[in-house]
């Protein structure tokens, strides 16, 4: 048996999510969004934000997964709308008010997030950083320096998240509430 997965076999493992994690999802979302489904996959999530916000541009570059979805199921909501494509080279529509990237595996997060802040979108909703649950990130709050940042949580613009120890005096549950939104984290310079 090969150690390689096929794109089938990928796709497969990887999505789609459960339904309570496409809920969290849903009950994010506002009806004057546009949404950009990042790695749209089956499209079932992307038919669901479409019945709930103004347009969903559902971006998969897997050709045979995206002609399969819409060929599979009812017709396209009218304003869902599949564009095959690589969302890392692929240019964002401007109308853009929110991504959603519901890929734990993302390794270009930071790539994703300045396209998404270039277009003008406020929010991304997503599951890429903690890779557990869903989050919604603000696209428009400044980072700061990870060596400016306190004792606590923390989640850098390079898609990694972690804990910056200090001293146990240092340490309040109030602290264990809050993450800190950086850049150039530790991990980034292994990159």
């Amino acid at each position: 048996m090969s150690s390689i997965l096929s794109a089938a076999a990928w796709e497969a493992m990887y999505a789609p999510y459960d339904l309570p994690t496409y809920q969290s999802v849903l009950e994010l979302l506002h009806p004057d969004d546009v949404v950009l489904d990042i790695g749209a996959g089956d499209l079932r999530l992307s038919r669901q934000m479409a019945l709930i916000t103004r347009k969903v541009y559902a971006v998969e570059m897997n050709a045979s997964v995206l002609d399969q979805a819409s060929a599979s199921h009812d017709p396209l909501p009218a304003h869902l709308i599949p564009i095959c494509a690589d969302a890392r080279t692929f240019d964002f529509p401007s109308d853009t008010t929110v991504g959603v990237l519901m890929m734990r595996h993302c390794i270009h997060f930071d790539l994703y997030f300045e396209k998404l802040r270039d277009v003008g979108a406020r929010r991304l909703i997503t599951n890429a950083r903690w890779r557990m649950g869903v989050e919604v990130v603000n696209l428009q709050v400044d980072r700061i320096f990870f060596s400016d940042a306190d004792m606590g949580w923390y989640a850098c613009l390079c898609g990694a998240t972690g804990f910056k120890a200090g001293s146990a005096e240092q340490w309040s549950v109030e602290k264990d509430k809050v993450i800190q939104e950086v850049v150039d984290c530790p991990h980034c310079k292994r990159v």
